[in-house]
């Protein structure tokens, strides 16, 4: 039987083709020969590859602008790609380790001799890639490996040929919720490893970022372990072309029920988890020796990892592990969470913004730990660190919707790692120097006492520990805030009965009024509006110095009715549209709260086109901007253009906007001018009053305000006297 040609969707073809989506969606409309939807759905087509390939070599694009993506394809058009990827990899090692020159000549090959050189360069190094077995190559996997070459010798590291091989492979498995920790995060884990350190293992290593982290750092003997053998082999692979002169050791199996380095002890130990595994292990660990600290209860994965770690650790050995914020306070690990604090194990835990690591929406936390020392020093207190609001943007949806329109497979953030580093640094470096004496930062960081953390729920988040407290700021300073805060309140009141006095307006009579309508998509054909987006990054792009501290307008910027508030590290800066005053701006992802339109003005002119942000720039002779921000962010309308479930999207060219003459358009435009600043209004003046009953609150709560007294009440017997 036939085996199935590999479908791809649009943005598929647009990567295979070196070009934007908006090009192939042009050439779908324009070309009645371009290649008729294999599957999918009619709002998500899918493409039969071989067919797009041959369209495309018609017109010239027959290789793709990036060898990466050339990888890709290839492997998905072979049919036995499955069983061939794992056994590509220990090739990514012997094409990495070769001179450029050399590759060259390996590329200039016949085909037979190609072969047989890459059987006997994998051969040569399979002993170092766990799991690796003889293979050998047949005629049809020629296209295969000299796609693998061009990658290679593309970035001269493998790194992108061995995320795409990896990433093939996990399709064909069932594995789930494999993320590479990112580079800045790694860098941040593998320095808060106080001193140098020579031994350190990861004992979930994945695709091994944290151990080449640490190996940046000096480590000359790296230990590796995973579950997945693709991960495993991956992490091989990576950190002998990473660390060269480092010894590293990876085995494949799972290191809570099957650890590998059993007898093993090192300097420091790295890792990110896997989290909310209930089959980790518990019933046939029950009597582990590693449980020092007791038994991790079933649905406590986590804290049998840290125990994992510490294990492994000589005394006064440092682990430093990534986990989930649940782990700090679940009723369930309550007990071994007051075993590890009693017995100092645990030195720091530190809370980062959402977006640091995927999963995106969750705010993760960095526990810094370390073994104690038999007759070591006592560990009086734990540093608790919250970085939240160091990172810049650590805003969940703007994370997430980043990630999106990049394309990502994985985590990627938008925030300030410098500032977040050296923050988290500074304030980690301060404590292991003098923890008796370290100067509390409200709100950022405090160490509390040993003592204080054991109570009734051993409770380690840090964003309750680090919390400013009223008491904290001298009365008469809050006093001024409160009053100032308050002063803001009245102004804001009274600005929003101003904006609630609009009453030009009237209904429509015994039935709602209709009126042809078109598209955004038509008026665009048409010359009435353009429609602009922010390309996705693209591996090539390199930033515009000149646009480089622009600031960058984003979807929570619409909906909070704010100042362009983006940092342009995440743009494509050289393409990123210019916003000028009267362009009407949509957010691409629907739903939450705040406004989904609203036209710029001069506060925003000069700023960036955002991600996942739609702008609209209509011909003043011919649509007016508020009409076309009012019609366009209408409920309706957003839901009729928009596609998805978890993550609904607005499909732009999808909107529609009435047929109405310019006068009757500047008619509704005022009105919904007034709308949106009433909404504006509302939402400053109800900010304030949170901010002034917090103050209040607070204040009151915490002594630093007192209530007035009641007025003295007049001399009744005085006045009578005098009359």
């Amino acid at each position: 039987m036939p085996q199935p040609s590999a479908q791809v969707t649009a943005a598929e073809i647009s990567r295979i083709a070196g070009v934007t989506r908006a090009t192939v969606s042009n050439w779908r409309r324009r070309h009645d020969d371009f290649p008729a939807p294999s599957g999918g759905t009619e709002s998500s087509p899918l493409y039969d590859l071989v067919e797009v390939r041959a369209w495309l070599g018609a017109r010239g694009h027959a290789t793709p602008a990036d060898p990466a993506e050339e990888l890709r394809t290839t492997l998905r058009l072979h049919q036995q790609a499955g069983g061939l990827t794992a056994s590509l990899l220990p090739l990514v090692l012997a094409a990495a380790q070769c001179t450029p020159e050399e590759r060259t000549a390996l590329a200039g090959l016949s085909d037979p001799s190609l072969i047989v050189r890459a059987e006997g360069a994998s051969a040569d190094v399979s002993d170092l890639v766990p799991g690796a077995e003889a293979v050998r190559f047949a005629g049809e996997d020629i296209d295969v490996l000299r796609a693998l070459l061009r990658c290679v010798d593309d970035d001269a590291t493998g790194e992108a040929a061995l995320a795409v091989l990896a990433e093939r492979e996990l399709e064909d498995s069932s594995v789930g919720g494999t993320y590479r920790t990112p580079a800045p995060l790694a860098d941040l884990m593998a320095r808060l490893v106080p001193g140098p350190c020579e031994r350190v293992l990861d004992p979930a290593c994945g695709s091994g970022a944290l151990l080449a982290a640490v190996a940046r750092r000096g480590a000359g003997a790296l230990f590796g372990q995973d579950t997945v053998p693709v991960q495993a082999q991956r992490s091989a692979v990576s950190l002998l072309l990473a660390a060269p002169d480092a010894d590293v050791t990876v085995r494949v199996g799972d290191s809570l029920r099957s650890d590998a380095f059993t007898d093993l002890t090192v300097d420091a130990v790295l890792c990110n988890p896997p989290y909310g595994d209930r089959d980790w292990g518990h019933d046939e660990l029950a009597y582990d020796s590693r449980w020092a600290y007791g038994v991790p209860p079933r649905a406590e994965s986590e804290l049998a990892w840290v125990q994992h770690a510490l294990a492994h650790l000589v005394p006064g050995g440092h682990a430093v592990m990534l986990l989930p914020p649940a782990t700090a306070s679940r009723a369930s690990g309550r007990r071994v969470r007051m075993d590890l604090v009693r017995s100092g194990a645990v030195r720091a835990v530190i809370a980062l913004p959402p977006g640091a690591a995927a999963p995106l929406h969750v705010g993760l936390q960095i526990w810094v730990l370390r073994r104690p020392e038999p007759a070591g020093p006592e560990r009086k207190s734990v540093l608790f660190v919250d970085t939240t609001e160091a990172g810049g943007s650590g805003d969940r949806s703007s994370a997430a919707s980043v990630a999106t329109a990049t394309g990502t497979r994985g985590a990627r953030s938008v925030l300030d790692w410098p500032v977040l580093t050296e923050a988290t640094l500074g304030q980690w470096s301060a404590f292991t120097e003098a923890p008796d004496t370290f100067l509390d930062e409200p709100g950022t960081a405090r160490a509390v006492p040993v003592v204080d953390l054991l109570d009734d729920v051993v409770d380690l988040t840090p964003a309750r520990h680090v919390r400013a407290s009223r008491t904290d700021i001298a009365p008469v300073d809050l006093a001024r805030e409160t009053e100032e805060v308050r002063r803001r309140l009245v102004a804001g009141a009274a600005s929003l009965g101003k904006a609630a006095r609009y009453t030009d307006w009237s209904a429509a009579g015994p039935t709602p009024r209709e009126w042809r309508t078109a598209t955004a998509a038509d008026l665009a054909r048409g010359g009435a509006l353009t429609l602009l987006r922010t390309a996705p990054e693209s591996r090539d792009s390199a930033g515009d110095a000149s646009t480089a501290t622009l600031p960058v307008l984003t979807g929570p910027d619409i909906a909070r009715g704010a100042a362009p508030s983006g940092a342009p590290g995440s743009l494509r800066t050289d393409t990123a549209p210019v916003i000028a005053p009267g362009d009407v701006v949509v957010r691409a992802v629907a739903g939450g709260n705040g406004a989904m339109a609203r036209v710029t003005d001069d506060s925003d002119a000069g700023a960036l086109l955002g991600p996942q942000v739609h702008l609209f720039r209509p011909d003043p002779a011919r649509l007016d901007p508020w009409f076309l921000a009012g019609f366009l962010g209408s409920a309706e309308n957003i839901a009729a253009a928009s596609t998805g479930s978890t993550i609904v999207h607005v499909s732009p060219g999808r909107l529609r906007v009435p047929l109405l003459p310019l006068e009757e358009q500047r008619r509704y435009g005022e009105a919904f001018r007034r709308v949106h600043t009433l909404r504006a209004e509302a939402a400053r003046a109800t900010e304030l009053a949170d901010e002034t009953a917090r103050l209040l609150a607070g204040g009151l709560t915490g002594g630093g305000l007192i209530p007035s007294p009641p007025p003295a009440a007049p001399d009744k017997t005085a006045g009578a006297e005098s009359a």
